[in-house]
């Protein structure tokens, strides 16, 4: 396949991916606004927060949108050494849009920063703005999902690795050239075992993949985790162009191959589809992700996962004959069974531990999950002819 043939491979694919999007996931605007999060058990820690919602138009402390009453999954991302918040524009401006919360802990922005205080500030944020959800006098009131991410880059990527110790409701982490810290984010990998993202640049000089991000991909427990290596790709660009990172990684061999705009486009690529598949319960993002990166000559991964099979937007089905419903559903999620075959049906957590398990012979019955908090779970139905089906379905 020549250069010219395999782009417009691409190019058709990238279409093909972003017009099977659903209906929901349709841009929204911007909103933005500044606020502070008090962490009472670390000395009463104030944790400046730069925060961007889903809105009806851009700009500062505009309502969240009315177009919907859907509630949004929450990123909270971690900022590199010595950058700021704002270097990641190209983040928010991507992903925002596409329905998702997006939260900047502004901590830890000198020259000795603590790692440590970092991921718990990461993770404290994460569960102040799920807090905010519940709250009646909260403009996020009732708009916050359960589910949500971890993210940083370079020193904050390391920082995410440690955060999921202090808040164990995180359901997915996503790196960017994530930095080794201290304590290391590579021992902190050891006991993470929710779904994981991890991207790095080939071309990274300043936080080497084979160290840093390969290392801490190795060391994941997680059930389902993958490793993305930007072909040419370098620590820098996976953010706007800042001055301090930018001198650091010109003082370093390799320089990246890529531009910094091609960079973002693989980038933003793989982060909407793996965030919608994981957060949103979108298995056709899911299928897109699995599809996109196994023909992407633009770059080189490793997986123990393939993403889930597409769900109906009320209900997930086995050959038509079984349907597990409501879904999203609340304490009893009821399945059809047609043909009063005997099926089982299992419910397993992120880490692939069975938690629930009913054998359904009859056409109508139910599962009580009243013992399940609420968040994303995988399901498998094993029918008596040997078929087996799995995916995922969530719990409001």
């Amino acid at each position: 396949m020549t250069t010219k043939t395999r782009n417009h491979f691409l190019y058709i694919l990238l279409f093909l991916i972003f017009s099977t999007m659903p209906v929901w996931s349709q841009p929204f605007a911007i909103g933005h606004t500044t606020i502070s999060f008090i962490d009472a058990s670390r000395g009463n820690r104030s944790i400046a927060t730069e925060l961007y919602y889903p809105a009806d138009s851009n700009g500062d402390d505009v309502p969240l949108t009315a177009t919907t009453t859907q509630s949004f999954p929450v990123l909270t991302f971690g900022h590199g050494f010595v950058m700021t918040w704002d270097a990641y524009q190209n983040l928010w401006e991507a992903l925002v849009p596409k329905g998702y919360i997006m939260a900047f802990p502004k901590t830890e922005g000198g020259l000795s920063p603590s790692h440590g205080e970092f991921g718990k500030d990461l993770a404290f944020v994460s569960s102040q703005i799920f807090n905010l959800g519940m709250l009646q006098s909260s403009p996020f009131y009732n708009r916050v999902s359960v589910m949500n991410a971890v993210m940083g880059h370079s020193m904050g990527g390391g920082a995410a690795f440690l955060a999921p110790q202090y808040n164990s409701n995180i359901t997915t982490i996503v790196t960017l050239a994530a930095a080794e810290t201290n304590p290391s984010a590579i021992g902190a990998a050891n006991n993470i075992n929710i779904p994981a993202l991890v991207v790095a640049g080939s071309n990274d000089c300043v936080t080497p993949p084979v160290s840093n991000q390969e290392s801490m991909y190795n060391a994941l427990v997680s059930a389902c985790k993958t490793f993305v290596s930007i072909n040419g790709g370098s620590h820098c660009q996976m953010a706007n162009s800042n001055f301090l990172c930018n001198f650091g990684e010109a003082t370093c061999t390799p320089q990246p191959t890529i531009t910094r705009d091609q960079q973002h486009i693989i980038l933003e690529a793989y982060l909407g589809l793996w965030l919608d598949a994981q957060l949103k319960a979108d298995c056709v993002a899911g299928l897109n992700f699995n599809t996109l990166i196994n023909s992407d000559s633009r770059v080189t991964f490793q997986k123990n996962c393939t993403q889930c099979e597409p769900l109906e937007t009320s209900a997930v089905q086995k050959k038509n004959r079984v349907t597990l419903f409501p879904n999203p559903f609340s304490s009893v999620l009821h399945i059809s069974n047609v043909d009063k075959e005997q099926v089982t049906i299992n419910l397993y957590d992120g880490a692939a531990r069975l938690l629930l398990s009913s054998i359904v012979v009859g056409e109508q019955d139910y599962i009580d999950t009243t013992t399940l908090a609420a968040g994303m779970y995988w399901y498998e139905i094993k029918s008596s002819d040997g078929f087996s089906e799995k995916g995922k379905i969530i719990k409001n």
